[in-house]
C-alpha cells in the first residue's frame, strides 16, 4: 500500500455518492452491455447485498478520492462472490487491484465463507492473471453470466495473503 492509499470498508450513507460513482463506472467499463446484471436496482438499494455480515464492500481512497473497489455477497453458507473489482485507469499498476482483492479474501474468510467464487469477463486479462496468480481455478458458475468467453473461477478460503504466509512460516 502506498502511504497516501488506504482501503477500508464502505461506509452508509457516508460513502453512497463515492461507490455509486464508481460503480457506475465499473458498469461502463467492459465493450459489453453488463445490463443482464441488473445494477440499477442494485445501486438503488445500496449496500444491499454487499451489507454485512453477508458481505462486504470495500473502497481504495488516494489523495481523498476513491481510485477502487472491490465487494462481496452471499451465495449460501459456504460460499460467497466476488463482485465489482475495478481500479481507476489512473491507478493501474500499482497493485491495488491485488491489495483490494487480497484484503476482499480474508475478510470473507474472516466472515466464515470457506469459498470464494467469481466471473472475469474475457476482456479483463490482468483481472485473469491476479486471480490466476491468487490461486483461482476453474469453477461453476454462482450467477448468470451470458457473455461468451466469461471463466469462472472460484478458490477455497481461509486465505491468507503470501505476506502473512511468508510471516507465520518464518516465526514457527
Amino acid at each position: 500500500m502506498t502511504a497516501a492509499e488506504d482501503i477500508r470498508a464502505a461506509s452508509f450513507p457516508e460513502d453512497s455518492e463515492a461507490v455509486l460513482a464508481i460503480f457506475r463506472e465499473y458498469v461502463a467499463s467492459p465493450s459489453v452491455s453488463l445490463d443482464y446484471q441488473g445494477h440499477a436496482a442494485e445501486f438503488a438499494s445500496l449496500p444491499g447485498k454487499y451489507a454485512a455480515p453477508d458481505g462486504g464492500l470495500l473502497l481504495a481512497w488516494q489523495a481523498g478520492a476513491v481510485v477502487g473497489c472491490a465487494a462481496w455477497r452471499r451465495v449460501d453458507t459456504e460460499r460467497c462472490e466476488l463482485k465489482r473489482v475495478y481500479v481507476r485507469p489512473a491507478a493501474r499498476g500499482t497493485g491495488l487491484g491485488r491489495r483490494l482483492v487480497e484484503r476482499a479474501l480474508t475478510l470473507a474468510g474472516a466472515a466464515g465463507y470457506r469459498r470464494v467464487c467469481l466471473d472475469v469477463l474475457p476482456e479483463f486479462t490482468a483481472a485473469r492473471q491476479l486471480y490466476a496468480e491468487l490461486g483461482f481455478t476453474d469453477d461453476s458458475p454462482v450467477s448468470f453470466n451470458p457473455i461468451p468467453g466469461t471463466a469462472f473461477l472460484g478458490r477455497d478460503l481461509p486465505y491468507a495473503p503470501d505476506e502473512t504466509i511468508r510471516a507465520c512460516n518464518s516465526n514457527s
